[in-house]
């Protein structure tokens, strides 16, 4: 399934798309079909369990049958507004820095300093207020940062409560997979020596435009991951090139450390990066990011100057 949170009248929805430029509302569609009750937020859905997960299967399944009799339970998307798919996680995003052999050479280099690979995952956070979802803006404030930059990643969402995971086990404990953009500013990054701050700014955690569950993404390895800005590719790689891959990443994570439904895990980014340029190009309001998942699709932010809010 791929599954999304819509906005309609006002009022944010739990869907799935249907590859035809249409999004069903799941909670409706049990309703009406089943006589059933399901969550009404992805983040419920997730957290009730795979009992819940089922039923909207089912649902989905029930509303491709029966189109031709129910087709009000499918919006065509241009009717809606997609938002993040856990527009406000419970707490903050996990994140993975230096994860691509690539991008840890590029951020060597452009430091002056030897490349050195980490011999265990490097964590940090992002907090729920910097998650932003499709189309919306990433806002920057000239008086806080004039190195924006951009990093996509592909983002793991956690199905299970877990703690102190195997690898052999842990892709279990996984519910399904997103585009994350892990928007930095550079200059604060250095500043604060660490990269909570520089990451952890309003908007600067674009994810979307769904969440494809475990069993239609597969397995992680061998994604390919691309952005664009302004139609320029910036990046392109794939997840073959990750130092630690995601059953490493959840083992480390999980040791110790209790992940819960919901969770949701940055698990790095290529090269390509702005940093890693010469000349360094850096983003700049009006600029337009395209950040893709194989498998998964396009997560577009425009990034805008704060003093164009009004």
């Amino acid at each position: 399934m791929r599954l999304v949170t819509f906005a309609r009248q006002g009022e944010e929805r739990l869907g799935a798309l249907d590859g035809r430029g249409a999004v069903l509302d799941l909670a409706a569609a049990a309703r009406e079909l089943l006589g059933r009750s399901l969550p009404g937020s992805l983040l419920a859905l997730i957290q009730a369990g795979e009992s819940a997960w089922t039923l909207a299967r089912q649902a989905e399944a029930a509303a491709r049958a029966r189109r031709a009799q129910s087709p009000a339970l499918w919006v065509p998307l241009d009717e809606v507004s997609l938002r993040a798919p856990l527009p406000r996680p419970a707490k903050n995003v996990f994140c993975v820095g230096r994860n691509y052999r690539a991008h840890i050479i590029e951020g060597a280099r452009a430091r002056g300093r030897e490349a050195v690979f980490p011999e265990v995952p490097e964590f940090f956070t992002k907090p729920p207020t910097s998650v932003i979802g499709p189309d919306e803006d990433v806002i920057v404030d000239a008086r806080r940062t004039r190195q924006l930059d951009y990093e996509v990643e592909l983002g793991v969402v956690v199905g299970a409560r877990a703690k102190d995971l195997g690898a052999g086990e842990a892709l279990s404990a996984v519910f399904g997979y997103t585009v994350i953009n892990d928007v930095t500013a550079r200059d604060v990054q250095k500043a604060h020596g660490q990269w909570f701050k520089g990451k952890g700014f309003d908007t600067f955690c674009p994810t979307g435009p769904c969440v494809v569950t475990a069993d239609e993404f597969g397995r992680p390895d061998g994604h390919r991951l691309a952005l664009r800005v302004n139609g320029e590719p910036r990046q392109d790689s794939s997840t073959a090139d990750m130092l630690f891959s995601v059953p490493q990443i959840l083992e480390s994570l999980s040791a110790s450390l209790t992940l819960e439904p919901g969770d949701l895990i940055a698990t790095g980014t290529p090269s390509g990066v702005a940093l890693g340029m010469t000349p360094q190009k850096w983003l700049r309001p009006g600029d337009v990011i395209e950040a893709e998942v194989q498998g998964i699709g396009v997560l577009r932010n425009r990034v805008r100057a704060a003093s164009q809010i009004h």
